[in-house]
């Protein structure tokens, strides 16, 4: 509570100007979950042309985003809140948020896609792989993730950061470094330690054959996500306070390490943490330009739902559709697996999501106090919409 406190009483109205509005965040939200159904679609829909599914397979750079935003989302509602027992309260409010549509997502994909083999699940589904997803603890096994649920790889990953981030950003405050720094320790921990071990770890468990499968787990896996929202705590109060050269260093050194041990190591993540650093770039430009364009922000503002039933909805368009694959076959597709998602949303929130948040509110509201009046015209402009602070 301490250290709320001093990130409250350290804020200006002119750090807090970036995030004086909720609009590109939901933009930001909306690309994401429009670059996450064009990889989708362009799987199950091809278009024959390489320059095309190349550009729509780019999309699985809309989870990054997704990372990028929830932990800027995090910590603007951390610091916006100043109420007791606030790290208990936030704990309710992301539970509330995730869990709901994501237990109903459990048996809808259960009886989708069957409990048999696939490239997720070598040796099929059990109840050890949906006691993991419903618990959210399916990111620390390999043929748990995305194997109940499509995608849930990138739940797992939020679920865990939001266990952690309490913790982080009491002990961390505003000071940006120490999650640079801690980023940068995970990454090189991953590449160096885990990665190797577990790799040897489970492709021994799995048996010969199945190396590609556990080293694509191990690449989606918490521990190579974690550095991805720590880069965006600190990137959020580098917008909020301003950028600073020291910045700028600690990034190089980064990338200098990372490159260092990717070669040493052959992890191959030095890739995959450039990519992350270019879009977390592109996440604040956008928010330094206050970027919006309101239908993409209608699609982040129900992005979650969206995630979660795009993968039904595309398997079954694949069941109807009467198109051959080609470019028009595609275009369509992706049109009518956005449709018919953005609808499926907006009942759920009816539905589902808005009672959730409604118990949210009643559990958490008892003794909520005002922010500093210094704050209170931008904390009005940042009510974030709940229905878009999910994955």
């Amino acid at each position: 509570m301490q250290g709320q406190a001093r990130l409250a009483a350290g804020r200006t109205e002119q750090g807090t100007a970036p995030f004086a509005r909720s609009h590109t965040l939901d933009f930001l939200r909306g690309l994401a979950i429009v670059g996450v159904m064009a990889i989708h679609v362009s799987q199950s829909f091809p278009s024959n042309i390489h320059v095309v599914d190349f550009a729509f397979m780019c999309g699985w750079t809309g989870v990054n985003v997704f990372y990028f935003v929830s932990a800027m989302t995090m910590c603007l509602m951390w610091t916006q809140r100043t109420e007791a027992n606030s790290t208990r309260k936030f704990y309710i409010r992301r539970f509330l948020r995730i869990a709901p549509l994501f237990w109903l997502a459990i048996p809808l994909y259960l009886v989708v896609n069957g409990t048999g083999p696939s490239a997720n699940a070598p040796d099929g589904i059990g109840p050890l792989q949906v006691i993991l997803t419903a618990t959210f603890l399916h990111g620390f096994w390999p043929d748990s993730v995305n194997s109940v649920v499509p995608g849930d790889w990138s739940i797992a990953a939020e679920m865990i950061f939001y266990l952690v981030f309490p913790l982080v950003i009491t002990a961390f405050g505003s000071r940006r470094h120490l999650y640079l720094a801690l980023a940068i320790v995970l990454h090189l921990v991953n590449v160096c330690l885990f990665k190797p071990f577990a790799f040897a770890l489970f492709s021994a468990y799995y048996g010969p054959g199945h190396e590609a499968f556990v080293w694509n787990a191990l690449h989606i896996s918490f521990l190579n996500q974690l550095p991805v929202f720590l880069v965006g705590c600190a990137l959020f109060f580098s917008l909020r306070d301003g950028f600073a050269k020291s910045d700028a260093a600690i990034f190089a050194i980064f990338i200098a390490l990372s490159f260092i041990a990717d070669r040493a190591t052959g992890s191959h993540e030095f890739n995959y943490l450039m990519i992350n650093l270019v879009l977390g770039a592109l996440v604040a430009g956008c928010i330094k330009l206050a970027t919006r364009f309101r239908p993409v922000e209608a699609l982040g503002r129900n992005s979650y739902s969206m995630y979660l039933s795009h993968f039904a909805v595309i398997a079954g368009l694949r069941q109807v559709w009467p198109l051959a694959d080609g470019l028009v076959s595609l275009l369509i597709a992706y049109v009518v697996t956005a449709a018919l998602s953005y609808l499926v949303a907006r009942a759920t929130w009816h539905l589902v999501e808005r009672h959730a948040q409604d118990l949210a509110h009643r559990l958490t509201s008892s003794t909520v106090r005002a922010a500093p009046r210094a704050d209170a015209v931008a904390a009005a402009g940042v009510v974030l919409n709940s229905r878009s602070a999910g994955a």
